[in-house]
C-alpha cells in the first residue's frame, strides 16, 4: 500500500474529518458524524482506496520518484 495522499490534501482531510466528528458529537448530525472517520483515517494512513481507481495521486514523494 503506497501513499497517495499528501500535503494539502492530507490537512484538508484531517480538518473535514474532525469537523464532521464534532458536528456528530455536539451538533445536528448525530450518528452520521461518524462518517468523519473515513477522511480522518485516510489522512492518518496516507492512503485513499478511491484514488487508484480514478488514477489520482497527490503525494509529492511518489511524483518525484517517478
Amino acid at each position: 500500500m503506497t501513499r497517495n495522499v499528501g500535503g494539502v490534501d492530507r490537512w484538508l482531510r484531517m480538518g473535514a474529518g474532525l469537523v464532521l466528528l464534532a458536528l456528530g458529537a455536539f451538533g445536528p448530525l448525530g450518528w452520521w458524524g461518524l462518517v468523519g472517520l473515513v477522511p480522518l483515517g485516510t489522512a492518518l494512513v496516507g492512503f485513499c482506496p478511491l484514488y487508484p481507481l480514478i488514477g489520482l495521486n497527490t503525494c509529492a514523494l511518489d511524483k518525484r520518484a517517478a
